[in-house]
């Protein structure tokens, strides 16, 4: 890009035109006053920090205690979130921003913090117990009721078996048998004495089990205890909550009858394989009325101590839902403060904390401002210093932006970052994006449906953005309203030059064109019918056209026309396209001009923008000039044009040719007639203007020689410039020789006489005084003092000299010695760039015809194909097909004529901009000014929170 500019001194320009001016600037805070400095200017958001440890670790800063105490803070306050929204109480957020607290009330914070915590977990720790012990009393409650009912039926049997067996009737079912046989040959003493033995005998479990679960449990206590226990299982009509997980489950109740010690172990097992749950049950019924009615006591009491530990539980989460968005920001800020406090360097006196920073030049009072507010606010009595400093760096592109303007610069910025202060194409393509995008595609109609569309958004914006709706899509829409705003305002504008609306057109001015054709001839054919009609008519430029064009836009007689209805917007969309693709790319090498002499760098003006623009002229501009010409003197009625006679629209030029008759240097006719007044042929590959082959052979070779003017003339100059630059350096070098020889001949007496003298002074020294031992003597060796910011002390580092770098030469490749074939490469790449992409860029530009094409001729197949349908049908059936089909015929323009047609033209805006402007003029190499902002943190955390 040519010399480097230093930062600050730049000429000045409006920040809206390039980035912001940016300055390197060191701070030198007292330790006491740092916290509140360093908020100030998170308040502000105008600075960007440097990290001044960048080999020292995380955990080895000054801060990283801090860092770890605001962590915690903000997990205790996520856990409070997370308590809250799990109850639905509704978290106040007035959008406030308080200001960030000072360090000593971070104590107090996390007092509160930790008792809001320590509390919350020992209400829900009770709470879940007592939801626990209330779930199991509840279950209990359903086995004491199911087991009575089932012990009732077992003792009813049991009275009839000692009773003789006579208490049922009917066939000997599983269910009426008893569940121990007797059998009858034992006499009635027996027999009873047995029946009580056998009944003292049986054992029971009585538990809770999912109902999902039962089939499964059924089959293996059948199939492990081999048939000898009895299960009963009756469901439980009311949804429990699971002891564990407190998740709602439906369960039943059983009790399983068994005999023996082995087969309660075993039943047990199974029982805990299932997880089922057993509860003791009393044997005599009394017992379990008694246990019943202890049960039900305790459930209510249980209710009541429940209800009033929600309650306080809520009562705790509403207060802490007032404050917790407050208390997040404020420790989310605290936290910003201490990390950005790591990047700095501490003074060896422990006093005094020195960072580095990017700032605009223009905004550095503020920034002084902020810095005195929080010296003062401390209460420190040492004043903060901001510092200037000189560097060859390159600073972070900085671009003020707003609301309107940010949708077009994340455009640009998408594309890449601009380098330092070079040309911002945000501006122009306010108006030039939009436009190119209502060119592909204008129509009156679908313009009007987004510009709509997007003054709803920009009218609404403030609910909307209250509203905080997480749809991507949503979000993509909004976010670039006023992009939207402008392609529907743009797009109303050409479709009113295109003069279509839904694919029909309006006759606002009067057409200029009348009938020609004569009425006995129309009366004619419309009586012999249908096969006379499909007849084409054509009306004569000459008869039907009264010489006057259309006031503004296409005459909406063209869309009447079927036989030659494509080939005339075809011609005019093709030229227009190319004139407008030939306007912009000239516009980006015109803007090149402004960053080449911004930066200095004469060799590119010389060297790259006056052959740029020579090339564009002699091939592209001339062609645009060509075109207009066409449009302007070659109409319908025969003439003179620039001296030659003009028979016709049949001799009309045809520029495609023409211009490949130009790189071929081809022979041809002059004139459109020859000498007898005859029409030549091929008429309209003449020339038609005189010289034009002359004019044109000297374009096409001028444009070739400027080729290797672009190729080599900048890397010979560099070149040139570097050689004078080392032969300069070879001449002082002889200076400097010359010096040295006279030197050394000065040099022969003090070699002579010199030592004798020193010995001499040194003996009749050492006859007066005693002599010194162990004087030392050494080479000085270079120190500088380090602060070790891990610990509280400094240290002294020997640090070796070093050699400053050679300063830069003003090739724009950097510092150092100029590496020829570098400069080749990089000048063949751009050289053969633009030429080759002259070409292809010009013809990358007829996708504003192809589209603009395609999106009228869709929108006609759906007004022919749908909506038109409805004006055939008479009576009720063609109002409610009228109703019917304007609503799909609706449908079907805003999804696939609005919003897919307009995301493809979108594109191919973003594409023109992007590769066939921006390549002219634009590097893109910079890197984005990251300021330190409460403001921007704020909006990442909130983000990040909704996108979870």
């Amino acid at each position: 890009m040519g010399d480097y500019v230093t930062p600050g001194e730049e000429p000045q320009e409006p920040g809206i035109y390039r980035s912001e001016q940016m300055c390197l600037a060191q701070l030198y805070l007292q330790s006491d006053a740092s916290y509140q400095c360093v908020a100030e200017l998170g308040e502000l958001g105008l600075v960007q920090f440097r990290d001044l440890n960048p080999d020292v670790s995380s955990f080895q800063r000054k801060y990283v205690n801090e860092v770890r105490r605001c962590d915690e803070m903000e997990r205790k306050l996520r856990f409070l979130e997370r308590e809250i929204k799990k109850d639905q109480i509704p978290m106040l957020d007035t959008g406030e921003n308080p200001d960030a607290p000072l360090p000593r009330e971070m104590i107090d914070l996390e007092a509160t913090f930790e008792k809001l915590e320590n509390e919350l977990r020992e209400v829900n720790k009770n709470e879940e117990t007592l939801k626990k012990n209330f779930s199991e009393l509840t279950e209990l409650k359903h086995i004491l009721r199911k087991t009575q009912t089932f012990f009732e039926e077992v003792d009813h049997d049991r009275w009839r078996i000692l009773e003789g067996g006579g208490g049922r009737s009917g066939g000997s079912t599983e269910e009426q048998s008893p569940l121990i046989d007797i059998g009858d040959n034992e006499d009635d003493s027996m027999r009873h004495f047995s029946a009580q033995a056998a009944m003292l005998r049986l054992g029971f479990v009585a538990g809770v089990i999912q109902r999902e679960r039962l089939p499964a449990f059924e089959r293996l206590l059948w199939r492990a205890c081999r048939g000898n226990v009895f299960l009963r299982t009756s469901e439980i009509d009311d949804v429990l909550n699971d002891t564990v997980t407190g998740d709602p489950v439906n369960k039943c109740v059983f009790i399983i009858f068994f005999q023996g010690d082995q087969l309660k172990t075993k039943v047990k097992k199974i029982c805990e394989g299932f997880r089922a749950t057993l509860y003791p049950c009393p044997d005599t019924p009394q017992e379990r009325r008694e246990m019943s009615i202890g049960v039900m006591t305790r459930i209510e009491d249980l209710k009541t101590v429940l209800g009033q530990t929600q309650d306080h539980r809520h009562r705790v989460l509403v207060a802490a839902s007032k404050n917790v968005r407050m208390w997040l920001t404020k420790v989310r800020k605290i936290k910003s403060i201490y990390h950005t406090l790591n990047f700095f360097n501490i003074d060896v006196t422990q006093k005094c904390l020195i960072a580095e920073v990017w700032c605009p030049i223009a905004e550095l009072d503020r920034i002084k401002m902020a810095l005195k507010r929080g010296t003062d606010e401390s209460g420190s009595q040492v004043p903060s210093i901001l510092n200037r400093m000189e560097t060859h760096e390159a600073p972070p592109t900085y671009n003020k932006t707003n609301k309107f303007t940010k949708g077009f610069q994340n455009i640009v910025d998408a594309y890449g970052i601009a380098t330092y202060r070079e040309i911002n194409p945000s501006p122009y393509t306010m108006i030039s994006f939009p436009f190119l995008f209502a060119v592909m595609f204008g129509d009156m109609g679908h313009g009007v449906i987004m510009f709509l569309a997007a003054l709803f958004f920009i009218l609404k914006e403030k609910q909307l953005e209250a509203a905080r709706i997480k749809d991507e899509i949503f979000q993509t829409f909004f976010g670039g309203r006023y992009v939207i705003f402008l392609m529907g305002v743009f797009s109303i504008y050409t479709g009113f030059m295109y003069n279509d609306i839904f694919s029909k057109s309006v006759n606002a001015f009067g057409s200029s064109w009348t009938n020609s054709i004569r009425h006995e001839y129309i009366d004619d054919v419309l009586e012999k019918g249908e096969k006379a009609s499909e007849a084409q008519w054509m009306l004569v430029p000459e008869l039907a056209y009264d010489g006057n064009p259309y006031p503004i836009g296409v005459d909406p007689v063209w869309n009447l026309a079927e036989g030659n209805k494509l080939s005339f917007l075809n011609s005019m969309k093709m030229k227009m396209s190319v004139l407008f693709g030939i306007a912009q790319m000239t516009f980006g090498v015109l803007l090149s001009y402004k960053n080449f002499t911004y930066f200095k760098s004469d060799l590119d003006v010389k060297y790259m923008f006056i052959p740029q623009m020579i090339f564009l002229s002699s091939i592209f501009i001339y062609l645009c000039i060509q075109i207009l010409a066409k449009w302007l003197f070659f109409g319908s009625a025969p003439g003179s044009v620039l001296g030659y006679t003009y028979p016709g629209t049949n001799c009309a030029p045809s520029l495609l040719i023409g211009l490949i008759n130009m790189f071929m240097m081809k022979s041809r006719n002059a004139g459109f007639v020859d000498e007898e007044g005859n029409i030549v042929p091929q008429c309209w590959l003449s020339t038609w203007y005189p010289g034009q082959s002359f004019f044109e052979t000297i374009f096409v070779l001028v444009a070739i020689a400027c080729v290797p003017v672009m190729l080599f003339a900048k890397p010979y100059y560099l070149w040139k410039e570097e050689k004078e630059r080392r032969e300069g350096g070879h001449r002082q070098l002889a200076t400097i020789e010359i010096v040295l020889v006279i030197l050394a001949l000065v040099q022969v007496p003090i070699m002579l006489f010199a030592k004798p003298w020193l010995l001499y002074q040194r003996e009749k020294k050492q006859t007066r005084y005693s002599t010194l031992g162990g004087s030392g003597g050494g080479a000085s060796t270079s120190q500088s003092v380090r602060a070790d910011i891990a610990q509280d002390d400094a240290e002294v580092v020997h640090a070796p000299e070093q050699t400053p770098k050679p300063a830069g030469h003003g090739h724009g490749h950097g510092d150092g010695p100029l590496e020829m074939g570098d400069v080749m490469v990089y000048q063949a790449i751009h050289t053969i760039e633009f030429v080759l992409g002259c070409v292809s860029h010009t013809a990358s530009y007829l996708r504003l015809w192809a589209l603009s094409l395609a999106h009228a001729q869709l929108s006609d197949v759906l007004w022919t194909m749908v909506f038109r349908n409805a004006f055939v049908l008479d009576g009720y059936a063609g109002a409610v097909a009228t109703y019917i089909l304007f609503f799909i015929f609706g449908s079907l323009s805003v999804f696939i004529l609005v919003l897919m047609e307009g995301l493809s033209a979108f594109l191919h805006a973003l594409r023109l901009h992007w590769v066939e402007f921006q390549s002219k003029f634009y590097g893109g190499l910079g890197y984005e000014f990251a300021p330190f902002s409460f403001e921007r943190i704020l909006a990442e955390e909130r983000e990040a929170e909704e996108n979870l």
